[in-house]
């Protein structure tokens, strides 16, 4: 049985369709980006501070992706993915550091209620996202919302990682656990940037 092939009509719609799941994205991430930086201020949180990190630099991706498909053209999303890689390199980086020093000195990072019910939130909003990128993607044949649309479910892992690290803190004092989850981040951040890098578009 063969697949039936997206009309152009088709198309326009599914291309739209994208459009506002990147919006959504995006628009999401800016508003992380503000809750994470108070949240991470108030409990000390490496893992939150991390995850805030990485909330930015989703907005760079989600751009690149909506320049993408309004046809801006390739040379120019390559140029885009580099600079995204390289943040990517400097988030590793920072975390990898901080994660350490908080493990040595045995810095306890305090609750943070407010960044629990986001990581919690935010998981639900990303694998939402994801499955319809991938959907969309695929209907539109077009590798490169699809592989964000990966980058956008990973993203939802690493919310779930966050959260687990939040609540073991809060519920049973485990406090290692808050730069443990930073450095999932770190090997998160060093995983795409190899992939940008690479040349792998899978890098999104």
């Amino acid at each position: 049985m063969t697949e039936r092939v997206a009309s152009p009509l088709d198309r326009v719609r599914l291309a739209r369709t994208g459009v506002r799941l990147e919006q959504v994205t995006l628009g999401w991430n800016v508003v992380g980006v503000v809750v994470l930086a108070f949240s991470a201020s108030r409990a000390s949180s490496v893992a939150l501070a991390g995850f805030g990190l990485d909330s930015l630099i989703e907005i760079g991706a989600s751009t690149v992706v909506l320049w993408e498909l309004s046809g801006t053209g390739v040379e120019r999303q390559r140029r885009a993915l580099r600079l995204i890689g390289g943040a990517f390199v400097a988030l590793g980086v920072y975390l990898m550091v901080q994660s350490t020093v908080v493990l040595v000195s045995g810095h306890r990072a305090g609750h943070s209620p407010v960044g629990i019910v986001w990581t919690a939130i935010t998981a639900v909003v990303m694998f939402t996202l994801a499955a319809g990128k991938a959907r969309t993607g695929r209907a539109l044949e077009n590798p490169v919302l699809v592989t964000e649309g990966k980058v956008t479910l990973i993203d939802g892992v690493l919310a779930v990682a966050v959260l687990v690290g939040l609540s073991l803190n809060a519920t049973v004092g485990w406090w290692w656990a808050d730069p443990v989850a930073g450095f999932v981040i770190v090997y998160y951040a060093a995983r795409e940037a190899r992939h940008i890098f690479a040349g792998d578009d899978g890098g999104i």
